[in-house]
């Protein structure tokens, strides 16, 4: 059958495009995730403690408002669909919070800490706003579970790339364009990421589209749903999985400039480090679908992937600040291991959202996909906030030379405290019921459903 005649075929430039979202999602994201701790510390001027415990406070809240995000969009009635108007109606909001955020005003303590309250809840609010309904694009745009994980590869291509973008300029841009004054260099590099993230957001409205639709009988209110979504074992336990995964993610994010600006004492270099880190990483997603196949299907290759990366980070805990052999290869061969574990996980979330529709008779995909971007955040809440706390714990001071302790903890931060929280991932994956024959089984009844509602 050609492209052209099957109706869950996805031709390149659809994957393209829809690629685009992540990428224009991952120059904030990911400038959240490396700079953001070390900028309200040592640029905006907030103790960690209290910046870690501002970002539980707003990210908790912001977790709330994704299930929200998921109801509305479900039931969102457009011409342009439930999910992609979302794309054109809040790209330009998107851009000016980012930006509003980076700005360092000349507040006392407390009025800063208000503002960095104000702004950081704002842009999370409008993230969550155009990110769930994109995420929840990818259970809408085929029925097909391979082609899934190809939209699933290439969007996690799109956000590595915009990785990319962000650890390879961000600084140098900080730099430059402030002239050496980080409270201008931070808000002018925002402005250029928020133009670019709201172009390519436009161009995944213009390029996906909508197919699978919920069956004509499908009729439900925000309490069946919200008790479907309760009853998913599947989904309960991925999401379970992904808030481990997200919190030593998260921690770990957070301390890469410090250790490379206290630690190995070059700032600099954690540009190159992360550079080599995503490009493995994209090599990785790359690999996904024969990684997958290898290894006996999605549960057991998110299984084994987190317990390689127990070696991986491990080993970084003795690496000398000049052995860069070390520091570098564990970056590099983790990375490529990490690759696949994003790409495996979102399209695992599509399965729960089909399995939904088998065992229940109704599709909430903007739930499903916006109870998955939840668990999510719980874990890069909870693994920023002790981020913070672990730095105010360990003695942390800013711009200072740090203790041994300190040092010490950092290290922790980056090797061994990962390590251990993918031991537990791992662990937690085990009891994911939804493995390849189940999946196939799934689909096939639910394509004689549709077959038999449309004859």
């Amino acid at each position: 059958m050609s492209a052209q005649s099957d109706p869950d075929r996805v031709r390149w430039f659809e994957r393209a495009g829809y690629a685009c979202g992540d990428l224009a999602s991952c120059l904030y994201y990911n400038t959240w995730a490396l700079f953001l701790m070390i900028f309200y510390t040592d640029t905006f001027g907030i103790g960690p403690a209290a910046a870690g415990t501002m970002l539980l406070v707003t990210r908790t809240w912001d977790m709330f408002a994704d299930p929200v995000m998921g109801v509305i969009s479900d039931r969102t009635r457009s011409r342009f669909g439930k999910f992609r108007p979302w794309l054109l109606w809040m790209c330009a909001p998107f851009a000016i919070a980012g930006v509003l955020t980076f700005i360092t005003p000349n507040f006392s303590p407390t009025g800063k800490l208000i503002y960095a309250y104000a702004t950081y809840t704002l842009v999370m609010l409008v993230y969550t706003a155009i990110n769930v309904p994109y995420g929840a694009l990818l259970g809408v745009i085929t029925h097909d579970a391979d082609e899934r994980t190809r939209l699933s590869s290439a969007r996690f291509i799109g956000a590595f790339c915009g990785n990319f973008v962000v650890q390879g300029t961000l600084l140098f841009l900080v730099k430059r364009l402030g002239g050496g004054n980080d409270r201008t260099g931070f808000p002018l590099a925002m402005s250029l990421y928020a133009a670019l993230a709201m172009g390519l957001f436009l161009v995944t409205f213009a390029t996906t589209k909508e197919r699978v639709q919920p069956q004509a009988r499908h009729r439900s209110s925000v309490r069946v749903d919200l008790g479907d979504l309760l009853r998913n074992r599947p989904w309960l336990v991925l999401g379970g999985a992904s808030i481990l995964c997200l919190i030593w993610v998260s921690m770990r994010g957070a301390a890469t400039l410090y250790y490379f600006k206290y630690f190995v004492g070059n700032t600099q270099l954690a540009s190159s480090w992360l550079v080599s880190g995503t490009a493995a990483t994209l090599l990785g997603v790359a690999c996904t679908a024969p990684i997958t196949r290898w290894l006996g299907g999605r549960k057991r290759a998110f299984v084994w992937l987190q317990l390689l990366n127990v070696i991986t980070c491990g080993a970084l805990y003795f690496a000398a600040p000049s052995n860069y052999v070390l520091i570098f290869g564990t970056q590099i061969v983790g990375s490529f291991l990490n690759g696949p574990l994003l790409p495996l996980v979102w399209a695992m979330y599509a399965d729960t959202a089909d399995y939904a529709e088998w065992r229940f008779g109704r599709r909430s995909t903007g739930l499903i996909f916006s109870a998955g971007t939840f668990a999510q955040k719980m874990g890069w809440t909870v693994g920023g906030a002790v981020a913070g706390w672990l730095l105010a714990a360990f003695g942390f001071h800013a711009n200072v030379a740090q203790s041994a302790l300190t040092l010490t903890g950092i290290r922790m931060m980056m090797s061994l405290l990962p390590a251990a929280a993918s031991v537990v991932t791992a662990a937690a994956a085990m009891f994911y019921t939804l493995d390849a024959a189940t999946s196939q089984r799934v689909q096939a009844e639910l394509k004689e459903r549709r077959a038999g509602a449309t004859s």
